[in-house]
């Protein structure tokens, strides 16, 4: 038996997160079955009432997290607080951190990533110094976890690694929007030209030719197109070397979000716990389903 934990409304513990409202029906209808949780609560470190309303198991149950994006150790209490239920989830605290943080899981996949590098002391010298490694070339800001890549030229491009007053104009902007919710510390990465897909129809940032794929047992269990807009057109995608590279990542469930680049070379943009990546709108989320409990009911 294997358990989803979803997070709930907010304003009524028996009710879903409207956005999980159809990954949930699709859930039941591949036999899984689901507690809710909430992740305000967790959020604010009060477990005991996060997890209130979720039933312990008899015998030990596989749990998988589908919500909300956690810090490493909000997701420590969810899964101390479930394993006091009887339900394990799939990923532990060190395969959950290995995957949500681009520096655990970079020596990994450098060979197929844009090069990186990171900080957590966000002082001028120790920023400057990162942008210094990378010449003029173009780079993007990030932290451990997320860019603003939605605020693409105010907070996140830098067309010269060398221009100090664009990188700190940038930066600065970066960790004002962030605010609160930065992940741990500061990356820098190099730009790669993309294959070109379509503008964003909101922010206009530059939308490229990117897939998500979701990985269970290190076997491909779905790819998806990443964005909603844009026509991909048919493409064949080749994923024998990402799946090699898979082999030796540190975790049970986990996305890898791959890119062509205008070379027609394919690369890693960045790895993902598989249980807060979100599904695509053009995802077909009982395949989807299917495919998680046909794989892990194999292991």
């Amino acid at each position: 038996m294997i358990r989803i934990i979803y997070c709930d409304s907010v304003f009524d513990h028996k009710t879903i997160e409207p956005d999980y409202e159809e990954e949930k029906q699709s859930a039941i209808a591949e036999g899984f079955h689901f507690s809710l949780i909430s992740f305000e609560a967790l959020i604010d470190e009060n477990v005991a009432t996060a997890l209130k309303y979720v039933k312990a198991a008899e015998t030990r149950e596989l749990g998988i997290y589908r919500g909300w994006m956690l810090t490493p150790i909000q997701y420590q209490n969810l899964y101390d607080g479930l394993l006091k239920k009887n339900i394990k989830l799939i990923n532990n605290p060190t395969e959950y951190k290995h995957c949500h943080y681009l520096p655990s899981s970079y020596d990994i996949i450098k060979s197929k990533t844009p090069k990186s590098n990171w900080t957590t002391q966000l002082n001028d010298e120790n920023i400057f110094q990162l942008a210094i490694e990378f010449g003029k070339k173009p780079i993007i800001v990030k932290d451990f976890v997320k860019s603003e890549k939605h605020n693409w030229e105010d907070a996140c491009f830098i067309p010269n690694a060398s221009d100090h007053d664009k990188v700190k104009a940038v930066v600065d902007k970066f960790i004002e929007l962030r605010g609160d919710s930065l992940n741990e510390g500061l990356v820098f990465r190099e730009f790669e030209e993309l294959e070109f897909l379509t503008e964003h129809s909101k922010s206009k940032m530059p939308l490229t030719k990117e897939y998500r794929v979701f990985f269970a047992n290190k076997k491909v269990i779905a790819t998806f197109n990443y964005w909603d807009e844009g026509e991909y057109e048919e493409t064949i995608l080749k994923l024998d070397s990402f799946i090699e590279i898979a082999q030796s990542i540190q975790s049970i469930f986990f996305t890898m979000d791959i890119a062509q680049k205008k070379n027609g070379e394919w690369i890693i943009i960045e790895l993902g716990d598989g249980q807060v990546a979100g599904l695509p709108d053009n995802a077909d989320k009982s395949k989807f389903y299917e495919s998680i409990r046909n794989t892990l009911n194999q292991s």
